[in-house]
């Protein structure tokens, strides 16, 4: 990995293409490197991953809005919209937004954490849709997905590793636009100055505040990536015809950086791959087990544990009070940290409570499991003895955890938390879990089987079991496909599913 001092510059220094920002991930996204097959490996895992938080969503009000939005934007060749026949198709742009609203919508599928905030497989709805769209007209296969989907992953990740956002309240969406447009450089083989200027125009036009995700959370929180991948084929699509962008766009004396982010006097270190290495990207970031904010992830697991272990944890007539010491960003974002009133209230929406480590920890302490429809129903968010131990737990900063938040080693890296639980006869339970089960160095680490286990699951009641069979074939033969194959790389409902639940009417 090459680190680039990232810094800003007067005009007058007229910094040239090639020490910007935007043109070192341009280079990263035209390098024709193979991707290394453990790579291969995990793309296929989150493809599948993507299609089973997608499936489970497909009923959900959000998600059929955005899926009629795409409806009324019917094209061919066009791409796939999850959920409808494969020759049903919608312009790409409006494809890549109803499945990006479905994938995120449960706050349920991949992260990476490290300076700031990611899901980066909200880069895979873009490229599959532009993929489908101009599969035959270009000749692009599943491995053409493939190296493109490892190139959005490694862009954003590299970026969160070295620039904070959300310091600064702007969303984590605007790592996403950039690294969406770079996959698509990739995907479509794209000269270096055309891939430059979608960089640039697609960070330009997705940097927005971080109130999508403060207080009362709305469903625009599964919106906001989705745009970015809207924005990204757009942006991508002006370049071709070669439209720019504003430039320097990180460095330049009104530009992100100076205005947006660290300021005039700012540095950052970006690394980046350099030139012929692998785009190993991927491989550091991990998926969810439970439909809730990732940093959840390990205190749900431990919560479990504890109402099997320690049954009397779940009485609020018990229990004096629990503090979850945890990290910085824990803390502040879903936590007590971030003075939100909304996250200790019953009424609240669910958007908002799956960012509530309060309101989790109670139900998972309670139910000793997590369920992404029933552990938000109205009735079990409003139930007495939940809301009473509810009100009783805070969070707290410790120096330590947040240390290990930020750590770069891998077996030192933790996003978990100390519980400690003082009961009303006065004796404590202090207990600590560093990551998720699910993680690559937890419990019960995800592979294959459990990308599998966890698309049936989803898929159960949703999708026939023939409809599981296809897809689940079509997604492990994802290098392999041909450009007429790739249309297939959907979910369809069952006859008559959409039309329980009707399309409201817009301005399309």
């Amino acid at each position: 990995m090459i680190r680039h001092d990232v810094r800003v510059h007067p005009s007058s220094d007229r910094l040239p293409r090639g020490e910007q920002l935007a043109w070192k991930i341009a280079e990263v996204a035209v390098d024709p490197v193979e991707v290394l097959p453990e790579v291969v490996d995990m793309v296929i895992n989150r493809v599948i991953d993507n299609a089973a938080v997608a499936t489970a969503s497909l009923l959900r009000e959000p998600v059929v809005a955005a899926r009629g939005q795409a409806l009324a934007h019917p094209y061919r060749p066009g791409a796939t919209v999850f959920g409808l026949p494969a020759d049903e198709r919608s312009s790409p742009e409006w494809a890549a937004w109803a499945n990006g609203v479905a994938v995120r919508e449960l706050d349920y599928h991949d992260t990476f954490l490290a300076a700031d905030y990611s899901h980066p497989a909200d880069n895979i709805p873009p490229v599959l849709a532009v993929a489908q769209h101009l599969a035959e007209r270009r000749g692009l296969t599943g491995r053409d997905v493939v190296r493109a989907v490892a190139t959005g992953y490694e862009v954003q990740v590299d970026l969160v590793r070295a620039i904070s956002l959300h310091k600064h309240k702007i969303d984590h969406v605007a790592h996403l636009g950039p690294s969406a447009a770079a996959a698509l450089g990739t995907l479509l083989g794209l000269p270096t100055e055309t891939v430059f200027q979608a960089i640039g125009q697609a960070l330009h036009t997705t940097t927005a505040t971080r109130q999508s995700r403060k207080g009362e959370i709305s469903s625009w929180k599964a919106y906001a990536p989705a745009l970015a991948g809207k924005v990204a084929i757009e942006a991508v699509d002006r370049a071709v015809r070669g439209q720019a962008a504003p430039v320097p766009i990180y460095e330049g004396e009104d530009g992100v950086i100076a205005w947006m982010l660290d300021g005039p006097e700012a540095h950052y270190e970006v690394p980046l791959p350099a030139a012929g290495e692998a785009k190993r990207g991927i491989l550091d970031t991990y998926t969810k087990e439970h439909s809730a904010e990732y940093q959840s992830q390990a205190l749900i697991d431990l919560a479990r544990r504890l109402h099997h272990e320690r049954p009397e944890l779940a009485d609020p007539e018990r229990v004096a009070s629990i503090v979850i010491h945890t990290s910085h960003h824990t803390h502040y974002v879903i936590g007590s940290g971030a003075n939100d009133p909304q996250k200790y209230d019953p009424t609240a929406s669910r958007e908002t409570l799956d960012h509530s480590i309060p309101y989790i920890v109670a139900v998972a302490l309670q139910d000793g499991a997590w369920h992404h429809v029933r552990s938000y129903a109205p009735e079990r968010k409003a139930r007495p003895d939940t809301v009473a131990l509810w009100q009783k737990i805070t969070t707290a900063e410790d120096p330590e955890w947040t240390r290990r938040y930020h750590s770069t080693d891998p077996a030192e890296k933790a996003f978990g938390g100390r519980l400690e639980i003082t009961l009303t006869d006065g004796s404590r339970v202090v207990e600590e879990i560093a990551v998720a089960d699910a993680h690559p160095l937890g419990a019960r680490p995800f592979a294959r089987e459990q990308y599998v286990a966890k698309f049936r699951m989803l898929a159960e009641g949703v999708l026939d079991g023939a409809e599981v069979e296809r897809f689940l074939d079509v997604a492990q033969r994802l290098p392999e496909l041909s450009a007429a194959e790739l249309g297939e790389l959907t979910v369809v409902a069952p006859d008559g599913l959409l039309a329980t639940v009707p399309v409201p009417e817009g301005i399309f």
